[in-house]
């Protein structure tokens, strides 16, 4: 990796909800072996296929996880919120990243080498605890997404996808909720299995009824609840 390596006041860490219950000098000794990266919009983490060297807290910033198929199709898997440990192919069992993590804005990541893991979670076993919690939400996560493609309409697809944003990182503002960092609508075209020119016409049409807000990569959802009645319902969109 190609980022500035700087490393890391104890402080960073104190209100990690994986960190939680250390005591600053746990903190010291749990980042003895941890870097702190900052890396820049547009540039990536790690690469899918790469081998798994690293395991990583975000601490400031966005990140995107995308997987390309054996097709050359680009998948928006999720998207990584401070405070997230991600990357642990080291605690699954996996020899290389199985998706491609990039930062959506500049952000600031730790990093520890996987070889570490082990240790940290011998003598932190809440620290196995939490990540394997974190691992499973994002498997739950999945297992529901796919529910969502085999079962759902487009336009429901859409909303949920929206609302899951909302709920992992939305911003409250005056009237609705944005999603507090840059999204497009081609992120929530792979998000869904759909199309970009889907997308256009589903939030244009929503933008109409307001429900939501577009920009250049922004989107509010003014509406939460009216979403969530759409998500639930059975429209006629058709992808």
């Amino acid at each position: 990796m190609e980022h500035a390596m700087t490393s890391v006041d104890p402080s960073v860490i104190a209100d990690v909800p994986l960190f939680a219950g250390l005591s600053r000098a746990e903190h010291e000794d749990m980042l003895r072996d941890a870097k702190a990266i900052r890396v820049a919009k547009g540039r990536p983490v790690f690469a899918q296929g790469e081998a798994a060297h690293s395991f990583f807290v975000l601490v400031h910033g966005h990140l995107r996880v995308m997987k390309l198929t054996p097709d050359g199709q680009q998948v928006v898997v999720r998207f990584v919120v401070p405070g997230e440990i991600f990357g642990v192919a080291c605690a699954i069992g996996c020899k290389a990243y199985p998706a491609t993590a990039t930062a959506v804005i500049d952000s600031v990541v730790l990093v520890w080498p996987s070889a570490v893991w082990p240790e940290l979670i011998a003598r932190w076993p809440a620290l196995a605890s939490r990540a394997m919690h974190a691992i499973g939400g994002r498997l739950q996560e999945a297992h529901t997404r796919v529910v969502e493609m085999s079962t759902r309409q487009v336009e429901q697809r859409v909303a949920h996808a929206l609302l899951r944003l909302v709920q992992q990182a939305g911003r409250k503002l005056d009237k609705g909720v944005e999603i507090a960092f840059p999204i497009t609508r081609q992120d929530v075209a792979e998000m869904t299995g759909t199309t970009l020119h889907t997308v256009s016409r589903i939030l244009s049409a929503w933008e109409e009824r307001g429900l939501v807000e577009g920009g250049r990569q922004r989107i509010v959802v003014r509406e939460p609840h009216q979403l969530f009645i759409l998500a639930e319902s059975s429209p006629g969109a058709s992808s």
